[in-house]
């Protein structure tokens, strides 16, 4: 097992709802408990489907109970699969997403399933809360077969930064090779000094691979043990990052890039990624002021 040089929080938050979609989530949380070595807090929410004047205490009471039991239930599979450390449940009555936030002040990272008949829903929790949470979110879709590499996305941007650090530390713990992506056609999203690159694309190629090589180069040497290549493509960076996406693990992209205005939106190639990528998605936050 790799240890990080660097101090972790205590515990892997993960959204839990008991479906067969959800099994793939519940392995890769489990995954990153033993990978990291850190309990697993396993949390599901119910919420009365009706006004409150409508309320009944022992319907209530029923549901509750099946929560009870889901989660009990949940917690018996994340420990026959090898959950490194405690395994502890929360059931909660309020919105997932907002309970997702609100716990996870101490989670290294949070794992939601991704369901395959929900991925072009925008409310869905997956694509609704890594825009409101400063913990990194992986979205898992259904069980793949390994590939051992792990993609990362960057721009140049302070998330592209942070996702390259989260991708780098996955591939280290999960013995994988990392794959660096940069779809380098994006006129539309840097400061207008940068507008002439895009009529010369040998200067564009030149400018850009020097970037991508700064930004690799301090990361390398932290991790010498992982096996790091760079692709630097003429594509936008949505469909650069879907034709890697096809043989990885794991993507990584940042919550927004360079064209990022509303801190309470993800950007479009973060969001695009979560709609349409085949493997499990990590949206990585940049550094924000506390």
């Amino acid at each position: 097992m790799v240890a990080l040089s660097r101090a972790q929080r205590p515990n892997i938050l993960f959204g839990y709802d008991g479906t067969a979609e959800n099994e793939p989530a519940l392995r890769w949380a489990v995954e990153e408990s033993r990978l990291r070595n850190l309990d697993l807090v396993m949390c599901h929410c119910w919420h009365w489907p009706y006004p409150p004047g409508h309320a009944d205490a022992g319907v209530e009471a029923i549901i509750q109970r099946a929560g009870e039991n889901l989660l009990s239930e949940g917690a018996r599979k994340a420990r026959e699969l090898g959950a490194a450390g405690k395994v502890s449940t929360l059931l909660r009555r309020e919105p997932v997403t907002e309970t997702l936030v609100d716990e996870s002040d101490d989670a290294e990272l949070i794992v939601v399933g991704s369901h395959e008949r929900f991925r072009l829903l925008t409310g869905s929790t997956a694509v609704r809360l890594p825009a409101r949470t400063r913990r990194p979110v992986i979205a898992v879709r259904g069980a793949r077969g390994p590939h051992g590499r792990v993609v990362a996305g960057v721009d140049g941007s302070a998330g592209g930064d942070a996702a390259l650090g989260f991708a780098i530390e996955e591939a280290a713990l999960r013995g994988s090779g990392l794959r660096v992506v940069y779809g380098a056609w994006e006129p539309g999203a840097v400061p207008e000094h940068e507008l002439p690159l895009f009529s010369d694309a040998d200067r564009l190629v030149e400018v850009r691979t020097a970037m991508l090589d700064e930004a690799v180069r301090p990361w390398k040497r932290r991790f010498p043990q992982v096996d790091v290549q760079v692709s630097l493509t003429l594509e936008r960076p949505r469909e650069a990052l879907l034709a890697e996406a096809a043989t990885a693990d794991l993507l990584v992209v940042g919550d927004r890039g360079t064209g990022g205005l509303d801190p309470l939106l993800l950007g479009a190639t973060s969001s695009a990624m979560l709609h349409h990528a085949p493997c499990a998605v990590a949206i990585v936050p940049q550094p924000r002021p506390a």
